[in-house]
C-alpha cells in the first residue's frame, strides 16, 4: 500500500521540486500540497495524509504550530520537518510539537525518500548532520519549571495570535482571519503580553524571532 504523503512549504519552486523528487519513488502517493500551517491543518482533516513534509518558517501559521495541530488532533498522522535550519533549537521546537523526524532543505533528496519510508514504518527519522543531537533532544531534562516566557506556555490560540501579531497583523486583521471579534483578540493581546513579560509590539516581535514563532 502507498504511502500518502502531503507536502507543506511556503515556496512553490520547493514543492515542484519536491513532487519532481518523490512523484517516480514506488509506493509514494503525493495527495496535496500547502504553502502555509492553516491551510495543512485543512488538507489533513480532508486527504487523511499519512505523512506530512514540513516546512518551518511559514507565515500566518508556522510549522512549529501547524505540527502541534496536527499531532494532537490525527495521532497517526506524522510529521517529518523538511527546513534550512539546522540549529538546535529548531530540532527542539519541532520534536516538543511531535515530529517525528528532521531533513534539512541542503541534503541528498534521498535522505527524504529515506525519512518518509522510516516514518511509514512507525520509526524517525534524522538527516545524519543532525543524528548526534536528535536524542540528546529529545530526552534532555528539564533543569527546573518551565518558564513562564516559553512559547508553549501559552494556549494554541495565543501562540496563533502571537505570530500573526509579530508578523504585522492588526486586530481586525486577526479577527477576519480567525474569525472572532476585535475585542476578543485585543484580549488575547494583553494576555499575551503580560504573560510574556513584553509590553509593546515591538518586545513581541523580537521575542517572535528569538524564539523561532517567525523568521528574521
Amino acid at each position: 500500500m502507498s504511502v500518502r504523503v502531503l507536502l507543506i512549504d511556503d515556496h512553490k519552486m520547493m514543492r515542484e521540486g519536491l513532487c519532481s523528487l518523490l512523484a517516480n519513488v514506488p509506493d509514494i502517493e503525493i495527495v496535496g500540497e500547502a504553502s502555509d500551517g492553516r491551510s495543512a491543518l485543512d488538507l489533513v482533516r480532508t486527504l487523511a495524509p499519512d505523512v506530512v513534509v514540513m516546512d518551518i518558517g511559514m507565515a500566518d501559521l508556522n510549522g512549529v504550530e501547524a505540527t502541534r495541530r496536527i499531532r494532537t488532533e490525527y495521532e497517526r498522522v506524522k510529521v517529518i520537518a523538511l527546513s534550512t535550519h539546522s540549529d538546535k533549537s529548531y530540532v527542539h521546537h519541532m520534536l516538543e510539537a511531535g515530529a517525528c523526524g528532521y531533513v534539512l532543505k541542503t541534503d541528498p533528496g534521498s535522505y527524504l525518500i529515506k525519512g518518509v519510508d522510516a516514518l511509514r514504518r512507525d520509526q524517525i527519522f534524522f538527516t545524519p548532520s543532525l543524528a548526534a543531537i536528535a536524542p540528546a533532544v529529545r530526552l534532555k531534562k528539564s533543569a527546573g519549571p518551565a518558564k513562564p516566557a516559553e512559547p508553549n506556555s501559552l494556549t494554541p490560540r495565543q501562540r496563533e495570535i502571537l505570530q500573526l501579531l509579530a508578523e504585522g497583523k492588526t486586530s481586525k486583521q486577526i479577527g477576519v482571519a480567525l474569525d472572532l471579534s476585535i475585542k476578543t483578540v485585543e484580549t488575547h493581546r494583553t494576555h499575551i503580553m503580560n504573560r510574556l513579560n513584553c509590553h509593546s509590539i515591538s518586545a513581541l516581535v523580537r521575542y517572535a524571532i528569538r524564539n523561532h514563532v517567525i523568521e528574521a
